[in-house]
């Protein structure tokens, strides 16, 4: 019986020390590898701002990824491992931003990503192609690229003017809304539950149950929200795909074609350009604030109404 006891506790202890071994250099691998494409990226580039200020970036990065890395380190070592696979989680998505900064910054294309004049004549270059271009990149900045939806559009509308951007900018963006649900809906409920915990995420999935189809909805009809974000949020939610495909379809096309023919209208260098854009954002915040306020009322409003009608 002794012997057993033994045997068992040293596979015990053996399993424990590879679990900690591979904790740690997760976190150390990690960390290592956004400092190496972040620091080729930065000799890469050809920024003007990253040309100047260099030391600074190389060095304030690198101490962010230092802390990042002790926090890791001392959250598991004080068993907090909610907090600790948060923090991994951080590193994982700057390693993913890194080698993102890294290809973009090699190939030239920032360059053209900052300026939207810079990034039209990239466009154009490609003749014909040019729509495939744009859709594309209407795409991936849905799924991967760091640029708003209001400054692509921007560029399309300027490419191709606002009817046809917003055609253009609709398929793209669509096709990623899509994408980017169901990868939520497949793999994001995995990677949730191992970075907060099942029992936490199901609790606030449950808190929301009811209230994610209106909350999200006039998230996504509102400018305010960053929208590619939260189709892979929807992907969590009690959202079923016919709902979301109808949803998607609705509030893209409404605000894909406001924001082409807005910046069309309205401009943003005069004075009342100006103040129209301030006070469309203010009732686009209060708005918000009123439908999160009564949002227990509106649900069972529509509720009501649908029963109504089946009957």
């Amino acid at each position: 019986m002794g012997k057993n006891r033994n045997i068992k506790s040293g596979r015990l202890n053996s399993k424990a020390a590879i679990k900690i071994a591979v904790s740690v250099l997760s976190a150390v691998f990690f960390t290592l590898f956004a400092f190496v494409f972040i620091a080729y990226g930065l000799n890469v580039c050809k920024l003007s701002f990253v040309s100047a200020h260099y030391n600074i970036l190389f060095w304030g990065i690198t101490a962010v990824l230092f802390c990042l890395l002790l926090l890791c380190l001392l959250f598991y070592v004080l068993s907090r491992q909610a907090v600790y696979r948060g923090v991994l989680c951080i590193l994982i998505f700057i390693d993913i931003a890194s080698v993102i900064f890294y290809f973009l910054s090699s190939s030239n294309v920032l360059l053209r990503l900052i300026s939207i004049s810079a990034l039209r004549e990239y466009i154009s270059d490609f003749g014909a192609a040019a729509v495939l271009i744009f859709i594309l990149f209407q795409f991936l900045q849905v799924i991967i690229l760091p640029v708003p939806g209001s400054v692509s559009v921007g560029v399309g509308v300027a490419l191709f003017g606002p009817l046809r951007c917003s055609v253009f900018s609709f398929i793209g963006i669509f096709l990623g809304s899509l994408t980017a649900f169901a990868f939520g809906r497949l793999v994001g409920y995995k990677a949730v539950c191992w970075a907060v915990g099942k029992d936490d995420l199901d609790k606030w999935l449950k808190k929301l149950k009811g209230k994610d189809y209106l909350l999200l909805s006039v998230m996504f009809l509102l400018p305010l929200f960053p929208d590619d974000i939260l189709c892979f949020v929807a992907g969590l939610s009690t959202m079923t795909w016919g709902y979301y495909i109808i949803m998607i379809a609705i509030t893209r096309l409404a605000s894909i074609f406001a924001t082409s023919f807005s910046l069309q209208l309205i401009p943003i260098n005069t004075w009342w350009g100006i103040l129209i854009w301030v006070i469309m954002l203010a009732l686009i915040i209060v708005l918000f604030a009123l439908v999160c306020k009564y949002s227990d009322k509106l649900d069972k409003l529509v509720k009501s109404r649908l029963n109504k009608k089946e009957r």
